[in-house]
């Protein structure tokens, strides 16, 4: 493939002018210190190595002590955090990349464990299907959340517009709000999670409310030209659905178009992919795609050819790739050499040390370890 193609083509996206199309995708790696869920000198390496994407997305990092599910997971509530994070941004930075926090909040995908004993909170009291909480313990059983007093979900917003002051504090280029994969945001939209009586559930205006709250704070504090959000309208983590996802997501879309976002990043697993829409369930990125008026990132198990005839058909402005970028930092390099990849280690994905991790070789290493086993053979 040319080193024309429309992946590798300059994209100006809100307040960031981005030289390609490629995304990285925010990937838990759970290698964050668990003595305060703060990013390492090996998160550092980790970015930096992939500082050629047009954009990297984090990955989700908790606004607060009560959005962890999940061990060795950063956060940016603490001041030990934000510094840890600032290095990440400096170093990132000074390799000529581009980053954007995902600020998160797991809800009900979470255990006691995280919460001092305490239930998971969620917008009601619905149970999460086919997930087990990864703790210290091992992988433990997600019991029934409890549901949000009123008071409490404002009290959430305003979590999460701190959390995007302290992503700005740590040199951030801006944030992505985490509304995907079931968690806490996503809860609030879909209506078998959401079963409130309040103004925060109940008609579709009522179940988007949380959603755009929280963008209103967030844009307060980046600007709308730097704050994106994440949505996945197919995704059914935890047994999450709505009885008129279509509806349900055109809806917030509609709304989303009022504050002039720097994205919108649908996650909408490709034909054949493990998260692909169930049978005989209808895409809804492509109607998506025609309501939002800003920048759309188009994620779900994406190759360089899939990816380029997403940007050619017009489906999206810019592609997020998870996997190819774990297991190569120098992804964009490789795509427009027409290079192998990297195979990944799936075994290495969560948790762990830094196999797996910042080890992957390069492009580079690998021509130069290829050139020295040939010598090897030849004496």
């Amino acid at each position: 493939m040319s080193q024309e193609s429309t992946l590798f083509t300059p994209f100006q996206m809100g307040a960031l002018h981005l030289p390609n199309r490629l995304v990285m995708a925010p990937m838990t790696r759970s290698r964050a210190n668990n003595d305060g869920n703060v990013p390492t000198d090996s998160t550092v390496k980790y970015y930096v190595q992939r500082a050629s994407a047009g954009l990297i997305i984090t990955e989700g990092s908790q606004i607060s002590q009560q959005g962890v599910g999940y061990i060795y997971t950063p956060g940016i509530h603490s001041e030990a955090q934000v510094a840890g994070w600032k290095k990440v941004t400096d170093a990132v930075h000074a390799e000529g990349g581009r980053i954007f926090m995902q600020l998160w909040h797991v809800g009900a995908i979470s255990h006691p464990f995280f919460q001092n004993g305490e239930l998971p909170v969620a917008p009601s009291a619905v149970q999460p299907t086919g997930v087990k909480a990864f703790t210290a313990n091992g992988m433990e059983e997600i019991p029934a959340p409890r549901a949000l007093e009123t008071h409490e979900v404002k009290a959430v917003v305003e979590d999460f517009r701190k959390a995007a002051e302290n992503a700005k504090q740590a040199g951030f280029d801006g944030v992505e709000i985490h509304g995907a994969n079931g968690y806490l945001v996503d809860q609030f939209i879909q209506d078998n999670t959401n079963q409130r009586t309040d103004e925060y559930g109940g008609s579709v205006e009522n179940r988007a409310r949380f959603a755009l709250e929280i963008v209103e704070a967030v844009t307060g504090v980046f600007g709308a030209d730097r704050t994106g959000i994440r949505l996945s309208p197919t995704g059914n983590m935890g047994g999450i659905n709505d009885s008129n996802r279509l509806a349900t997501f055109s809806y917030v879309t509609e709304q989303l178009n009022k504050f002039g976002l720097a994205y919108l990043h649908v996650i909408e697993a490709l034909p054949g992919h493990r998260m692909a829409a169930q049978p005989g369930q209808e895409p809804v990125a492509p109607t998506l795609r025609q309501i939002f008026n800003g920048p759309f990132i188009l994620n779900g198990g994406y190759t360089q050819e899939t990816a380029e005839a997403a940007l050619e058909n017009n489906e999206a402005d810019l592609i997020a790739f998870g996997i190819p970028f774990i297991s190569n930092p120098d992804l964009v390099e490789r795509y427009q050499r027409g290079t192998a990849l990297n195979d990944p280690d799936q075994a290495t994905f969560y948790g762990g040390d830094d196999h797996g991790y910042i080890d992957y070789p390069s492009l580079e290493e690998s021509l130069a370890g290829a050139t020295q086993d040939i010598d090897q053979s030849r004496n």
